[in-house]
């Protein structure tokens, strides 16, 4: 009988060791995007090293931006890719030391009605096409009343209904508005304004429960080390230009 416990118990303890950590995002090229029925982005990829060497198996899984935050809060996934830090997220959310990366919001017009961008007072009476839940530091541009706020289900949504006249101008990450821009060859009709709205990082936050606050001060200080290597720099190269070698196939 002992005998058949220590084996009844190691196997339990080969299933605990199996369960992946179930972590949620949504589609957001180049940091994270699906290609090929895989996951794919600068911050995926980033991830799954560190993962890799903490030894920790992943479950990605792909959704809408709102969905992600409510299975977060209601215990259904361990962790939440590209979110920004925030006091309130404080609560439910453990966030490590180190950012994954820096993101720059600007707005996006089409060519043919370039609206000028210099001050908040330049939105006035326009409509802005956002994307729902998304966090946007600067307060001024997040509470304004000066204009009118869309949201669209999806970033390819927003930019779709920006060449149809729906929205005068988009707000996006430069660098995300871009890739996809090119990805949906509109590069002929779309533009951006050099002028940053806000500046923020995007972080890997996990749930509050104190194994993933271990967990996610251990992939700070890992993040932070693999940022150092040549390996990094290689993904940041990579990821650079918009759409260069990185095609969507969607």
């Amino acid at each position: 009988m002992p005998a058949l416990l220590l084996i009844l118990l190691a196997c339990l303890a080969a299933a605990a060791r199996a369960e992946p950590l179930r972590i949620v995002s949504e589609p957001w090229a180049p940091y994270i995007y699906e290609q090929d029925g895989q996951p794919r982005g600068l911050d995926y990829e980033t991830s799954a090293i560190v993962f890799q060497r903490l030894g920790v198996d992943v479950q990605w899984d792909l959704m809408p931006w709102k969905r992600c935050l409510v299975e977060l809060e209601s215990g259904q996934a361990d962790a939440v890719l590209d979110i920004f830090h925030t006091r309130e997220r404080e609560t439910q959310m453990a966030f490590p030391g180190e950012p994954l990366s820096e993101v720059e919001f600007v707005l996006f017009y089409a060519r043919q009605r370039p609206y000028p961008f210099q001050r908040l007072d330049d939105l006035r009476g326009l409509k802005v096409g956002v994307s729902p839940g998304y966090w946007y530091a600067d307060p001024a541009f997040r509470s304004s009343p000066l204009f009118i706020r869309e949201p669209a289900p999806t970033h390819e949504a927003n930019l779709g209904k920006l060449v149809r006249d729906r929205v005068d101008l988009v707000v996006n990450d430069r660098r995300a508005g871009r890739f996809l821009v090119r990805q949906m060859g509109l590069e002929a009709d779309i533009g951006q304004h050099e002028r940053v709205v806000s500046r923020d990082r995007l972080y890997l936050a996990f749930r509050r429960q104190p194994r993933l606050e271990g967990l996610a001060e251990r992939f700070g200080e890992a993040l932070k080390r693999f940022k150092q290597e040549p390996g990094y720099a290689q993904l940041l190269k990579r990821y650079r230009e918009p759409g260069v070698a990185n095609s969507i196939n969607r």
